[in-house]
């Protein structure tokens, strides 16, 4: 199997302004000066992270799947990221997979933060995605997905390489984001990144960034700060498959399937 080269993008948001954020997105991605496989933007790049679904919703023919359409065809990359999806009279938090061919996998948001009030206006997703990429299997979910390990599980029946979170993470829960990002990596053993944005919102909320890689120990490869960039790094396919094998952790796991609850064998 060959290494996979990901590049991932933390910027300061243009507040309900698609226009501004593809046309910032895009300086950054231009910077991207070697070749790679996956480009990774954050949660609602489009927008920040509005519960204003009716105003800036947009379909799955729009304009900014137009956008990651031609950019993942321009870098031969997939691009992924979420934005505000109107899909059958629902509202949806969701991420796109957008291969170089035009064709699009997505997931929709399972975890909707309700302190903000995100699960009275958004549909939840039911199904978790995973996509194999270059020989690579990936799991993509967004921000609050982070604080439920249960979805996030790596396992036999539902494997992945690479667990990978984009966000809309305030500044004063960046402990959190920083402790759990480094928990998913380590009980999950896979490669793990993070990617949140810098700034400050339209609801006066600020953003420290901290996007991050991590590697499967739970050791950091890349710690962004708090500034807008861009970032590339290889993972390699070798060091991955040598700590599995000499730390198979995951096969002493508990056996469970999502489809049912947690409890149930202690229901009895």
């Amino acid at each position: 199997m060959s290494d996979l080269t990901i590049s991932f993008v933390q910027a300061s948001l243009q507040w309900h302004d698609p226009a501004a954020n593809w046309a910032e997105l895009g300086q950054h991605i231009e910077e991207i000066s070697i070749p790679t496989d996956l480009i990774v933007l954050p949660e609602m790049f489009t927008t920040g992270f509005s519960m204003e679904a009716a105003t800036l919703a947009e379909t799955m023919d729009g304009p900014t799947v137009a956008w990651m359409r031609q950019l993942a065809a321009t870098r031969d990359a997939v691009v992924t990221g979420s934005l505000i999806i109107q899909d059958q009279g629902y509202y949806y938090n969701r991420l796109l997979w957008v291969r170089p061919d035009g064709s699009i996998s997505h997931y929709n948001k399972r975890h909707l933060f309700g302190v903000a009030g995100e699960k009275d206006v958004y549909t939840a997703g039911t199904e978790r995605l995973i996509e194999e990429w270059r020989g690579w299997r990936i799991c993509p979910l967004v921000c609050y997905d982070l604080r439920f390990p249960v979805w996030s599980r790596n396992s036999a029946t539902a494997p992945y390489d690479v667990l990978l979170y984009v966000a809309n993470w305030p500044a004063s829960r960046r402990t959190a984001w920083i402790t759990l990002l480094r928990a998913r990596a380590i009980e999950n053993l896979a490669y793990t990144i993070g990617v949140n944005v810098v700034g400050i919102d339209g609801n006066s909320l600020a953003y420290a960034g901290d996007s991050a890689l991590l590697d499967m120990r739970g050791d950091y490869l890349v710690e962004v700060g708090n500034h807008e960039t861009s970032i590339t790094r290889t993972l390699r396919r070798a060091d991955l498959e040598a700590f599995r094998e000499r730390f198979p952790a995951l096969n002493d796991a508990d056996p469970f399937s999502l489809g049912e609850p947690v409890l149930s064998a202690l229901s009895h």
